[in-house]
């Protein structure tokens, strides 16, 4: 008997039926490979700087195809995000040398503001592909790629180095390789905050879209097609209802992203959640359930295990992921030597040599103004982090905490997020307008729009990772109210809000780009302020200017963030570390 129990039954043999769930997601997968295939042309059709257009039909039927760009500009970008986010900030976590030098790196480019790129990077690219538009479509991609890697890889860097020691030597113990601890332990153990904060840097490439499609620099404007391109020349023209239109269009892709893609990626990456008592209420997504019971992502699956083996096999050379119990202190004394000979004489050139522009330019003289200009901004971000912690720590904690509001608060807040608080622009400079309020009392609102949502997600994402463990705990000790709040929330936090609030300042500075100087209705409104006076030299083609304004930035936002946020970072991951 056992002998025919142990025979294969006819269910075995039976051949695999196609289910209408394949038959849903293989279609779906048809008609993205489809919209891929059928814009990837369009990115490398003949260009000519000399007669390159300088902004795109604002005729609303152009929409859709706009969307469409746009939305492969910011995908392609978000890739390249993640590939950069895995390699630094592991880099940065796991070699203490390289850290030394990749942190104040990662400091200096979120810094640097988003024109600064634009100024040197549309050159580069368009010389790099000549008579071609993928020049100007990969500076737009960098462009993109800039708003959304450094919060990525600064939420990625601190999942790293927040890892419990437990699982950090389980991991020595079963002598897994460098690739195998990657792929096992660090992206799993990160891969909550990532996605937050991939869906928060995601936002972020949305606000910057106009400034990535319709670009001027050089005294010489381009334009790309795409929704970004279609605002800025809607509100060059002052055609508020084709921006109507724009928000519209805007709004429908962001829910659409939002519901294909961001809301599986939350549900799906709350399988990595470390805790005994799983929560009661989990994020679920209608697509997830679909892929979930369709056999053709296990079919990818299966027919990618070869390669998966192969790259593994492939990174066996780089060792096991440990580190010497011991290193001769002459050894490490002289490779700190060389390390900072290198870095040292790379900065000393560099600062040589952007001295001897600035001094045939306009002189040193010139950092005295912006410098003030630069104090007048950092006033206008203090205020935007202020407001934006009393307003958005308690509504993220609540949102966090409790299931239910998250589940029907985070499509609202992502939609929120996500949308470009750039195209109210118009509206709000109308009503600025209209009531008589100067841009330099206003451009804190605007500079808000764009920044207050970093702290609200990571708030959230903070709130919701709380271990139901602790939090079940509190209520049995009957601990309630204002001591609740100070023995278990804000602690547990505070990490994700100093990483929120880093990101949010960043965010803001660069924000003041777009928000200090202001054209509607060709009219233009300018605020005193260092973006103001970054993106008037970017538009003249003033590039020692430029380099000025991009420095004394860099400057302020690298320097409060040793001075202020960097303390608080140390604090969060000594004291506050799950």
């Amino acid at each position: 008997m056992s002998s025919q129990r142990s025979f294969p039954g006819t269910g075995t043999l039976r051949r695999p039926v196609l289910r209408w769930i394949d038959l849903v997601v293989g279609g779906g997968l048809v008609v993205l490979l489809f919209g891929v295939i059928r814009l990837a042309p369009d990115l490398n059709v003949p260009f000519d700087v000399g007669s390159a257009p300088a902004e795109v039909s604002t005729d609303p039927e152009m929409l859709p195809y706009y969307a469409l760009r746009s939305l492969l500009r910011m995908f392609i970008a978000l890739a390249c995000s993640l590939l950069f986010t895995f390699v630094f900030a592991t880099a940065a976590a796991r070699l203490p040398r390289a850290r030394k030098v990749l942190l104040p790196i990662l400091d200096i480019l979120q810094s640097v503001p988003i024109l600064g790129f634009l100024s040197v990077t549309v050159t580069a690219f368009i010389a790099l592909f000549p008579n071609s538009l993928l020049g100007l479509e990969m500076a737009s991609i960098f462009a993109i790629f800039t708003s959304q890697a450094w919060n990525m890889a600064f939420s990625f860097y601190y999942a790293l180095v927040s890892q419990p020691k437990e699982l950090d030597e389980a991991a020595r113990l079963m002598r897994l390789t460098k690739w195998q601890r990657f792929w096992k332990l660090d992206v799993p153990a990160g891969m909550i905050p990532l996605v937050w904060n991939g869906m928060m840097s995601f936002g972020g490439g949305w606000f910057f879209l106009a400034a990535s499609e319709a670009i001027t620099v050089n005294n010489q404007s381009y334009a790309l097609p795409g929704v970004g391109a279609y605002v800025a020349s809607a509100v060059e023209k002052g055609e508020l209802g084709n921006v109507g239109w724009a928000i519209l269009a805007m709004a429908i892709m962001v829910i659409g992203v939002n519901f294909l893609f961001w809301r599986p990626l939350v549900a799906w990456a709350e399988k990595f959640r470390q805790e005994e008592t799983p929560a009661a209420d989990k994020p679920r997504s209608v697509v997830l359930d679909l892929l979930r019971r369709s056999s053709i992502p296990y079919g990818f699956g299966r027919a990618l295990k070869p390669v998966a083996r192969g790259l593994e096999v492939a990174a066996r050379p780089f060792g096991i992921a440990e580190h010497p119990l011991r290193v001769p202190v002459l050894r490490r004394r002289v490779g700190d030597v060389l390390l900072w000979v290198l870095v040292g004489a790379a900065i000393g050139y560099g600062a040589w040599q952007a001295a001897l522009f600035i001094q045939a330019g306009p002189g040193f003289g010139t950092f005295a103004e912006a410098a003030g200009l630069g104090a007048v901004t950092m006033i206008r971000v203090a205020v935007v982090m202020v407001l934006a912690t009393l307003i958005w720590v308690p509504i993220g904690v609540w949102i966090g905490m409790n299931p239910k509001v998250s589940r029907l608060a985070q499509p609202v807040v992502q939609l929120l997020a996500s949308f470009p608080a750039n195209f109210l622009f118009p509206f709000v400079i109308a009503f600025f307008v209209a009531s008589g309020i100067s841009l330099d009392y206003g451009g804190v609102l605007l500079m808000a729009l764009g920044a207050q949502w970093y702290i609200l997600f990571n708030v959230i994402a903070g709130a919701s990772a709380i271990p139901t463990d602790l939090n079940q705990a509190m209520q049995s000790f009957g601990v309630s109210g204002w001591q609740r709040w100070r023995r278990l929330i804000l602690p547990a936090v505070f990490p994700a809000y100093v990483t929120g609030a880093i990101t949010a300042a960043g965010g803001a500075w660069n924000a003041s780009i777009v928000s200090e100087i202001v054209t509607y209705n060709q009219q233009t409104l300018t605020a005193t302020g260092l973006g103001s006076y970054i993106a008037q030299a970017t538009a003249s083609g003033d590039m020692a200017r430029v380099l000025v304004g991009v420095i004394l930035m860099s400057v302020f936002v690298v320097g409060l963030n040793r001075l202020v946020w960097r303390r608080l970072y140390a604090l969060a991951e000594s004291r506050y570390a799950l």
